[in-house]
């Protein structure tokens, strides 16, 4: 497969740094709000936070909906693969997993995407890619360092919620680009597939969890702006308009530079020292994306 026109714009290169740094924050903001409230809870507020902005902005510039019935019931559907299960698969396991391990079985999602993509899409990557996705993956390892936290310190359970999450978000990923492709209706699709998602997250947190709602500490209504506004809205918006022209495989594998954001960000914010492993790890990214994108 050819690296495509739509990431060699600048324009467009620009606007996945900007989604890649607001992920990358996340995986700052999200300890924090675990530390307020519960997972589910977390992951409701971040995708109803999302919502509540995005769909101004989708109804101001689309007064006059293009949507049929079945695109809207569709949009609707796909929020639970890409948003609720995606989401709330993350959070629960969250608070049972170290960062970095989490960062890894999460940044499985371009293998997946790679996976399916031939058989939903029809998109076929060449040696290269593959190559450039592996050495990816192989920076994500080497930058998480799982070894250094003993065998077995990843719960079954919580090791099966997030490789569920990486699967679910590519399995959204590509039936998304599948259904709306081209159609030219991309960011209303969006407000309904996160609208979809917030509410399969808000009626489980409320089965789950009756009765409760989450606290009104400054710190966790600060992660929740973040992640809400900054890293789902903003994002979200970002990642399909990208995917409205980028092979999905591709597009996913660019999403290895957020684990590197992460780590660079906690480098300058917490004061964490970055090791010569976690040096080597960013380089491994940053050759993986030359030779996806190249």
């Amino acid at each position: 497969m050819s690296s495509p026109v739509g990431m060699r714009q600048p324009r467009n290169a620009i606007l996945f740094g900007l989604v890649a740094f607001a992920w990358g924050m996340n995986y700052i903001f999200v300890p924090i709000g675990l530390e307020y409230t519960s997972p589910l809870w977390l992951a409701s507020l971040r995708a109803g936070i999302a919502i509540v902005f995005v769909a101004p902005y989708v109804y101001v510039r689309h007064r006059r909906s293009v949507l049929t019935h079945r695109d809207r019931r569709d949009a609707l559907l796909l929020g639970i693969p890409n948003t609720a299960l995606f989401l709330g698969l993350w959070f629960v396991a969250a608070p049972q997993v170290a960062a970095g391990e989490t960062a890894i079985l999460i940044y499985t999602f371009p293998l997946w995407v790679a996976l399916f993509s031939p058989w939903v899409l029809g998109h076929h990557l060449s040696q290269r890619h593959w190559i450039a996705i592996t050495i990816g993956f192989l920076g994500i390892v080497v930058i998480s360092q799982p070894w250094t936290l003993g065998a077995g310190s990843v719960p079954p359970v919580a090791l099966l919620e997030l490789l569920g999450a990486a699967v679910s978000w590519a399995i959204g990923t590509v039936l998304y680009q599948q259904r709306f492709r081209g159609a030219q209706v991309v960011q209303e699709a969006n407000a309904y597939q996160l609208g979809g998602g917030a509410l399969v997250l808000l009626l489980t947190t409320f089965l789950v969890e009756p009765g409760t709602l989450p606290p009104t500490a400054p710190q966790l209504w600060l992660a929740v702006l973040w992640i809400g506004v900054f890293g789902t809205a903003f994002s979200y918006m970002v990642w399909y308009y990208l995917l409205d022209q980028v092979p999905a495989a591709t597009l996913a594998a660019y999403s290895f530079l957020t684990p590197l954001v992460a780590l660079v960000a906690a480098a300058v914010l917490l004061g964490e020292r970055l090791t010569v492993p976690e040096l080597g790890g960013v380089a491994l990214v940053l050759i993986s994306i030359y030779g996806i994108g190249t």
